[in-house]
């Protein structure tokens, strides 16, 4: 054989022998792969399963009255980021009724079909909670949704109202000289639905029992009484060192005319406080709890 000749034949010989190893490559992969599914016994192992895609909850929809006081969005935005705080992988979402937006229509419409709680930020029943919201719930039938009870009366209100009267001042261990001189006028908003003034005073009655001096409920409109003859009424029994607890969830007209008339301490609104998010979370864990329960029924009644 001649040195040309060898030359020519060299690459066919070699990529006879890549081919081989290739070959053997493959079938020491395929072999190994194989093995990989057999326990020591002999027998085959399961496959690891793929794990789940992650399972997203029904949206919460909290629903703010809305107020023309900036101060009250800015309140609702930093109680929201709260509530997402202390359940993350919630979607939360927020609707007004009026004056802010977006307004509740507006963002049932933008959700994607499926469940949801309307949560209303609200502290007790009445026209908004029976009417307002379940006819907003209706335009919105790609949703199976039910409301929740309004926030009030719960002893998580109780406790956020002590804390915001402790805040502006109100000594929490009180001697019994104090005691028996103080007293306390809940400042809420007011409505002519006979439930909102019950559910006002059994909060009242709730205050009353953690501080252990009167709370009388008041009003900034459409019921009576007033901050003011609330105050009287006070002084009459001897409660002259008498403080006004802010029953607003937020900042706003009413909430700055009840404090003016404070002649002592008059507490800021519920506002972010955590104990507020808890309570918003409370609502929608046992709303969710009985739409659960009807998955294919549409609610629109309050739960």
């Amino acid at each position: 054989m001649t040195a040309s000749k060898h030359h020519r034949d060299e690459p066919t010989g070699t990529a006879h022998l890549d081919s081989t190893a290739q070959l053997m490559t493959r079938i020491t992969s395929q072999l190994g792969t194989q093995l990989s599914h057999v326990r020591l016994d002999g027998s085959r192992r399961t496959p690891p399963q793929a794990a789940p895609a992650p399972h997203t909850p029904p949206a919460l929809v909290v629903v703010a009255h809305g107020s023309r006081d900036p101060r009250a969005l800015a309140t609702v935005h930093a109680l929201l980021d709260k509530v997402r705080e202390e359940r993350p992988g919630l979607p939360v979402h927020l609707g007004h009724i009026e004056l802010n937006e977006p307004l509740l229509t507006d963002t049932l419409a933008g959700l994607a079909p499926g469940r949801a709680v309307l949560a209303p930020l609200l502290l007790s029943r009445g026209y908004h909670v029976k009417q307002d919201i379940p006819a907003a719930l209706a335009t919105a039938p790609h949703l199976t949704a039910r409301v929740a009870q309004p926030l009030g009366p719960h002893p998580l209100l109780v406790e956020t109202l002590y804390a915001r009267l402790v805040e502006a001042g109100w000594d929490p261990r009180p001697d019994a000289r104090t005691r028996r001189t103080s007293g306390v006028v809940l400042a809420a908003a007011g409505s002519r639905d006979p439930d909102s003034a019950v559910d006002t005073a059994r909060t009242a009655a709730l205050l009353a029992e953690r501080l252990g001096v009167p709370v009388v409920p008041a009003y900034a409109s459409a019921a009576a009484p007033t901050v003011p003859a609330a105050l009287r009424a006070l002084a009459v029994r001897g409660r002259r060192r008498a403080a006004v607890a802010a029953y607003f969830t937020a900042p706003g007209r009413f909430a700055t005319q009840c404090a003016q008339a404070a002649p002592w301490i008059a507490a800021a609104p519920l506002g972010a406080h955590t104990a507020m998010a808890r309570l918003l979370l409370h609502r929608y864990d046992g709303t969710l709890a009985s739409l659960a329960a009807a998955p294919v029924q549409r609610q629109l009644t309050s739960a």
